[in-house]
């Protein structure tokens, strides 16, 4: 299963960690999110390679933006 790692910028509690996680979750392609709020990298596990048009629209939606998506 592909692994992308990304940065977002903005959290800075617990609840917006679990807001990520939820949006990012609801992809229908997602596995497992893991989100670490000291440095805001996520890591996504997915079925298939995720792009990063789902990946910033997921995480718009839970009112944040993401700073760095690393080439692969």
């Amino acid at each position: 299963m592909p692994t992308r790692t990304f940065t977002v910028s903005g959290m800075t509690c617990q609840h917006c960690v679990a807001s990520v996680t939820e949006e990012l979750q609801e992809l229908p392609e997602v596995t497992d999110v893991d989100v670490a709020l000291d440095t805001g990298r996520v890591t996504v596990t997915s079925e298939t390679e995720l792009s990063q048009e789902a990946a910033s629209s997921a995480v718009r939606e839970a009112g944040y933006t993401i700073s760095d998506w690393p080439a692969q």
